[in-house]
């Protein structure tokens, strides 16, 4: 068993690595926070407003993604088709997993709110699975997308409800690069009849192999510190990959030109007191100087995923209403780009 084997590498909390190359990911911190961590089983009857369900889209890697459905007021009859968000969440690319209680509850609001189906991907995680594995998983999700868009698969809540015309990636923090990584890579794809329409990245993890100022600075916050940041990247990165991988540093010199892509409309959100803030607006800047369409949103006094605790939206109304402006700046976002595209119809 892995506890009686020497642990190689710990992040506190979260993860522990065995001699014997085991991984435990049982939660060791603060148990008041722990249900964040409890997965959610599916439930194809709505609760807190949506109806989940797991589908298995890929047999031979055993890919997964939980799609949510929203409810409409009069029950399931909805006579419009939706926005679809394809979501990929954070975890650093060594933890997490998309039923997660903080994943659901955001992403159950989320979808509630915007009034979209989400389809939320199960990424495999380092350090069994090193990068570029969970980008690799992200655009097999894209792919089956297009499959049943084209009628070649079937999902019935997509077939009924999804408007393939309006496809967004959205990811948090890690999965905040995964929206980047897989928006260039889809470049060029024949992909119709799937458009994408949009990306959002929420305090995406970018990095430079140079600490920044604010990575340097800043006070750490309960759902990210440098230790994480550190241990995180140094499991998940290829071997002998530093920070300025294109994945992690899409706006370094390892990385592809931002001005040959061809990307989408995006937003970025950004935390004041995030240690990632630097390199996330240093993102922006290298989208906009490449003549790339990005809108930032900024969350004053707000932490790195502050959205994903509950206990503190719950106590502390600050934190209650910078998320709330969250949703509600992705769901203008998701609006304005589907307002922008009838106008050019």
């Amino acid at each position: 068993m892995a506890s009686n084997n020497k642990i190689l590498e710990e992040v506190s909390g979260w993860l522990r690595v065995y001699h014997d190359n085991s991984v435990d990911r049982s939660w060791t911190g603060p148990p008041e926070v722990e249900f964040l961590m409890k997965p959610v089983p599916s439930h194809e009857d709505f609760k807190d407003g949506v109806a989940t369900r797991d589908v298995l889209i890929d047999p031979n890697t055993g890919l997964y993604v939980r799609i949510y459905i929203p409810a409409s007021e009069n029950g399931f009859h909805v006579q419009d088709k939706m926005p679809l968000i394809l979501h990929f969440h954070g975890g650093g690319f060594c933890i997490s997993q998309a039923d997660w209680y903080m994943y659901y509850h955001f992403y159950a609001w989320l979808v509630r709110s915007v009034r979209a189906v989400c389809v939320s991907v199960y990424l495999r995680l380092a350090p069994e699975h090193r990068l570029p594995a969970a980008c690799d998983d992200a655009y097999a999700a894209f792919l089956w997308l297009r499959d049943v868009a084209r009628g070649e698969m079937s999902e019935s809540w997509l077939n009924s409800y999804a408007d393939f015309g309006r496809v967004f990636f959205v990811g948090d923090s890690t999965g905040g690069n995964i929206v980047h990584d897989l928006a260039a890579r889809v470049t060029g794809l024949e992909s119709e009849p799937v458009r994408l329409a949009g990306g959002v990245a929420i305090h995406p993890g970018f990095l430079r192999a140079e600490p920044s100022k604010s990575f340097l600075e800043l006070a750490e916050s309960p759902l990210l510190t440098r230790d994480m940041v550190n241990k995180f990247m140094g499991l998940a990165l290829p071997i002998g990959s530093s920070k300025d991988h294109p994945i992690t540093c899409p706006m370094g010199a390892e990385a592809p030109p931002l001005a040959g892509l061809k990307l989408p409309p995006m937003l970025v959100v950004v935390a004041e007191k995030d240690l990632l803030r630097d390199t996330e607006l240093e993102y922006c800047e290298a989208m906009k100087e490449a003549g790339k369409e990005v809108e930032v949103m900024m969350n004053p006094g707000m932490g790195h995923s502050f959205y994903f605790n509950k206990l503190a939206i719950e106590a502390d109304p600050e934190t209650k209403a910078q998320a709330e402006l969250l949703i509600e700046t992705i769901k203008s976002f998701i609006t304005r780009q589907r307002d922008i595209e009838g106008l050019s119809d």
